[in-house]
C-alpha cells in the first residue's frame, strides 16, 4: 500500500497543526504509523490522497449510519447552500428539526441546537447545576463527554489512547467538584453519593460506551442510576452523542427503557456536519436564556447546512421501518464471524458489541469497565490494526473505540471483513 502522498501532507501539516491533526486520535500514534489524509467517500468506502481504496468501519466516528454521501443528504445540502450558508437568524428548519427530535426521543420535551457534542455536554451540565443549585457532578471513569474542564478526569478515548487520563490546564477547582464513579458499578455511584448528601447536581454517563471501545450497561445498571438520581433529587444526564439514533430511533434511552432527564446529542443528528443539541425535561430546559436566566448561545448554533444534513439523514432513518433491524443483523454477522475466528485459535480476545456499534478488545477478560478495558494488549491491537489496513480494512486506530456499521454495508462486504480479521489475527498472534 502506497502512502506516500499521506506522509507529504502529514510532515505539512505538523508545521503548522499541533501534531499534524486537529484531533488527536487522528495522529495514528497508537497504531504506529502516521495517519491516512483522506480525500473522498461513497457508500462504505474512502480513498485517501494516494488513491487507496478502504472499506470503512469508522463512519465518520459514528455519523454516517446511511453510508457516506447519500444522494437525497448531498441533493438537500446542495439546494440548501444555494439559498445561504449562514443567516445567524432563527429558520423554519429549525423548528422543524426540533420537532423531529422531540418526536423521536422519549426523553427531549425541548431541545436547544448547537455545534458540537463537547458545547452540548457543557451546557447541559451548567443547566443541572443550575436547576440543583448544587455544584458537583459525577461522572465515570473511561466515559468521554467532549473536552470540557469537568470532563477530562480519567476520561476515555484519545486520553486512554495517548496514556494521558488527565489534562493539563484543569483547574484544581474544576477537579475538585468531579467526582469519578466506575461505570457498572452501582456501590460506587451510591457511596460517592453518601458521602456528599444534597451536593450532587448530576450524574452524566454513556448508556452505551463508545469510548473505552464499546462497553455496554450490565442488567439493572442504568435503571440503578435512574432510581438513585430520583431518589436524591440529581439531574441524570444520558451523553448520547454517539448512540443517539443509531442504536434506536430514540437512542440507547429507547433501546433500554430508561428515561433521563437531558439528553445531549450529536453526530447522526448532523447527518456528517458539525453539530451538536441538548434537551429533556420542560421545566428544565426553559431555564435556558432567553426563557430563563442559565446563558448559552452559539453564532451557528441551528446553521441551515448542519439543520439540512441532520433534517435528512433523520427523515430518511423514520421513514425506513426495517432499517434497525438490517443493522442489528449486520452487526450480528460481523459478531459471528469474529467470534468464530476467535474460536477456531482459542486466541485472548473478548468482543463487545451493541447493534451497530462494536469493538474486539485485545484481552481475554470480559470488558465492562475502564479497569477491564485498560488490561488491552495495545500492541497486539496496533499490530492487528495495520494488518487489517493493509488488506484495505479501516477501523478505529484505537484500542479504545467503537467500530461502527452502516446501512450501506452488506453481506459481501462484512464477509470480507470477516476473512480479512481471519488473515490478521494469523499474523499477529502466528
Amino acid at each position: 500500500m502506497k502512502t506516500s502522498q499521506s506522509d507529504r501532507l502529514f510532515e505539512e501539516a505538523r508545521r503548522c497543526i499541533p501534531g499534524g491533526v486537529n484531533s488527536p486520535v487522528r495522529a495514528f500514534r497508537s497504531v504506529g504509523r502516521t495517519p491516512l489524509f483522506i480525500t473522498r467517500a461513497e457508500g462504505v468506502h474512502l480513498w485517501d490522497a494516494d488513491r487507496n481504496r478502504f472499506l470503512d468501519y469508522v463512519g465518520s466516528w459514528g455519523p454516517m449510519i446511511l453510508g457516506h454521501a447519500h444522494p437525497r443528504v448531498i441533493e438537500a445540502v446542495r439546494k440548501a447552500a444555494l439559498s445561504g450558508t449562514s443567516f445567524g437568524a432563527p429558520t423554519e428548519l429549525e423548528v422543524r428539526m426540533a420537532e423531529l427530535i422531540c418526536t423521536m426521543v422519549p426523553g427531549v420535551d425541548v431541545v436547544r441546537m448547537v455545534n458540537s457534542g463537547t458545547e452540548a455536554t457543557m451546557s447541559a451540565v451548567r443547566l443541572a447545576r443550575a436547576f440543583t443549585q448544587r455544584d458537583r457532578i459525577i461522572k465515570f471513569e473511561g466515559c468521554y463527554h467532549g473536552h470540557g474542564d469537568a470532563f477530562l478526569i480519567k476520561a476515555g478515548s484519545g486520553a486512554m489512547t495517548l496514556s494521558v487520563p488527565d489534562s493539563p490546564g484543569v483547574p484544581p477547582a474544576v477537579a475538585a467538584v468531579t467526582s469519578t464513579a466506575e461505570f457498572n458499578t452501582l456501590p460506587s455511584v451510591e457511596a460517592l453519593v453518601s458521602s456528599s448528601p444534597g451536593e450532587i447536581a448530576a450524574i452524566i454517563v454513556e448508556p452505551v460506551v463508545g469510548n473505552m471501545g464499546c462497553v455496554p450497561p450490565l442488567p439493572g445498571f442504568l435503571e440503578g442510576l435512574r432510581e438513585i438520581c430520583t431518589r436524591e433529587g440529581i439531574v441524570l444526564i444520558f451523553d448520547e452523542v454517539m448512540t443517539g439514533f443509531r442504536l434506536a430511533g430514540g437512542g440507547a434511552q429507547e433501546l433500554y427503557g430508561v428515561t433521563p432527564d437531558l439528553t445531549t446529542l450529536g453526530k447522526v443528528i448532523g447527518g456528517g456536519l458539525p453539530v451538536g443539541a441538548y434537551g429533556g425535561r420542560r421545566e428544565i430546559m426553559e431555564m435556558v436564556a432567553p426563557s430563563g436566566p442559565v446563558y448559552q448561545a452559539g453564532t451557528l448554533s441551528g446553521n441551515p447546512l448542519a439543520m439540512t444534513a441532520g433534517f435528512e439523514t433523520l427523515t430518511l432513518l423514520n421513514e425506513d421501518a426495517s432499517l434497525y433491524e438490517r443493522l442489528e443483523a449486520k452487526g450480528q454477522q460481523l459478531a459471528a464471524g469474529y467470534e468464530q475466528n476467535i474460536r477456531d485459535r482459542d486466541l485472548p480476545l473478548t468482543l463487545n458489541r451493541v447493534g451497530s456499534m462494536l469493538t474486539l478488545f485485545f484481552t481475554e477478560e470480559r470488558v465492562v469497565n475502564y479497569r477491564t478495558a485498560s488490561a488491552c494488549d495495545t500492541q497486539r491491537f496496533a499490530a492487528y490494526f495495520r494488518s487489517m489496513l493493509e488488506q484495505g480494512i479501516y477501523f478505529p486506530p484505537s484500542q479504545f473505540e467503537a467500530a461502527f456499521l452502516s446501512d450501506a454495508h452488506t453481506e459481501s462486504d462484512i464477509a470480507q471483513t470477516v476473512e480479512a480479521n481471519r488473515r490478521a489475527l494469523r499474523k499477529v498472534f502466528g
